[in-house]
């Protein structure tokens, strides 16, 4: 069983638009633009990584808090989803991350991300004994996204050690600075979120030989695996053994959401993994996840078949290859 975390879930918007005005400095009057569509389901990194999972048949929990309305809009569309959920319910509301995509700019989005709740102590208690019992069962933990406020930043440096005391391999998928804490505690996979800054704690990672080099010190901390996006297409991934470029030769016109593609991603490594690929293959599943994931206007592609049709198209080398 692969159990993912959502310290902070969000129920995601998703709202197409002919175009975005190219200056809101109209302070004379309100800006009105049209969405031609509109999409909502539940989110953060952690639950859409079980979305993934549930659709590929491999057994999944998530875990993580859920307050209010909103909340409530989360666990129905989970388990819709076919995702087991045992979540903490804290007071408060969950946020909502808006997400407006205009056509023929799909790669380039406008992101807008609430919050969340703050977590009480009592909630974090309570969670933290869930998740020791969840450990148990499970053979994978993801932890996914940002903290919510009331969460310290050592918390998911936390969740890894006592993950790694219970013999269960552990997938770090979130940014900054929480993240950055896990590395001396050597996860197996860490992917990390560098939309708002191109930095790993005092490592720039805005080349292809900045994410080498940060990839390969994360290695040496203990890291069994490092994969960093590098342009639209394009992940490098560092370990032990080697650095290895991932490339998905398409056309950028060709996307239509690319917010769920990471999570796909992570979603479709554990998939290949489950299924007895080693890490290269499993990564080259996992790209081709991504691909057809940015290729449907849904946060995830959720079709085992569309992803096979997009594997010819994923091509991973050692790095200096051509």
């Amino acid at each position: 069983m692969i159990l993912t975390v959502t310290l902070n879930p969000t129920l995601d918007k998703f709202y197409w638009v002919d175009e975005l005005p190219l200056s809101l400095d109209r302070p004379e009057e309100a800006i009105l633009i049209r969405s031609e569509r509109s999409l909502s389901s539940a989110g953060g990194k952690g639950i859409n990584v079980s979305t993934f999972l549930a659709s590929h048949g491999v057994e999944t929990v998530a875990l993580g808090f859920l307050a209010g309305h909103t909340g409530q809009i989360i666990l129905q569309d989970l388990l819709a989803r076919g995702v087991t959920a045992n979540f903490v319910w804290i007071p408060g509301e969950n946020r909502t991350n808006v997400t407006v995509i205009a056509r023929g700019r799909e790669y380039h989005p406008l992101l807008i991300h609430e919050q969340g709740p703050p977590i009480p102590e009592e909630g974090m208690r309570i969670f933290l004994r869930k998740y020791e019992r969840m450990l148990r069962q499970a053979d994978c933990v993801v932890l996914g996204g940002s903290l919510p406020p009331g969460c310290p930043p050592d918390c998911y440096r936390e969740l890894v050690r006592r993950a790694h005391r219970a013999g269960v391999r552990t997938v770090v998928h979130a940014g900054g600075e929480p993240m950055v804490r896990t590395i001396p505690e050597g996860p197996y996979l860490v992917k990390p979120d560098v939309r708002e800054e191109l930095r790993l704690g005092d490592l720039p990672v805005g080349t292809a030989e900045e994410i080498v080099q940060a990839g390969r010190w994360m290695v040496s901390q203990g890291v069994r695996a490092s994969l960093i996006s590098h342009q639209v297409t394009g992940d490098i991934l560092v370990t032990p053994e080697g650095v290895w470029e991932l490339e998905a030769r398409v056309p950028l016109a060709t996307f239509k959401n690319l917010v769920g593609a990471d999570d796909a991603l992570v979603g479709g490594i554990l998939v290949g993994l489950t299924r007895g690929l080693d890490l290269l293959e499993a990564s080259r599943y996992g790209m081709a996840a991504a691909l057809a994931t940015a290729e449907v206007e849904e946060k995830l592609c959720l079709s085992p078949a569309a992803i096979e049709r997009e594997l010819p198209q994923v091509v991973i080398r050692p790095r200096g290859e051509r």
